[in-house]
């Protein structure tokens, strides 16, 4: 059993890793160095958007293969649920699963205002530049709720394992 709980962890682990690194990377790294960079807005937002889109396929396995993996090591460690409400790990639980929730709102919104037909028409430069100006705006501010939420999670994770 030791052995497989090892693994479990190791997996929740390496997908926090991928998905909160990755959220870190684009937003503290990449989306500032591309802020600076002297090519029109419309090539820094394709750009953006393929790293994005390029990201999300590892991201988006990793993010669902970290919720099954949480909520499984959650059931095991709260055997009753009437523990979720009575003990600080409960607690803490709860809040985490509450912003793990605002997470996958944000990133669903995310996706939802950079979907396929508003990557064409911004490659095709069928966009007005107020409708760039805007989109970029939408993009920076749910990639920054993304990393904000991400992080949280990630310290109320710690807490939770340091038996909550």
């Amino acid at each position: 059993m030791a052995i497989e709980q090892a693994i479990l962890t190791w997996i929740h682990i390496t997908c926090a890793a991928i998905w909160v690194g990755g959220s870190l990377f684009i937003g503290v790294v990449f989306a500032p160095i591309l802020k600076k960079m002297s090519m029109p807005i419309e090539e820094r937002l394709q750009l953006m958007i393929k790293v994005g889109r390029r990201f999300n396929k590892l991201a988006v396995p990793a993010l669902i293969i970290l919720m099954v993996t949480g909520i499984y090591q959650s059931h095991l460690i709260l055997q009753k649920s009437d523990l979720l409400l009575e003990s600080s790990y409960g607690n803490i639980l709860v809040i985490k699963i509450i912003l793990v929730v605002a997470l996958i709102a944000t990133f669903a919104i995310h996706v939802r205002v950079i979907r396929k037909d508003v990557e064409e028409k911004i490659m095709s430069k069928q966009i007005s530049d107020n409708q760039l100006q805007v989109l970029r705006k939408k993009i920076i501010i749910l990639g920054e709720i993304t990393v904000v939420l991400s992080v949280i999670i990630l310290f109320l994770a710690a807490v939770l394992n340091s038996g909550g």
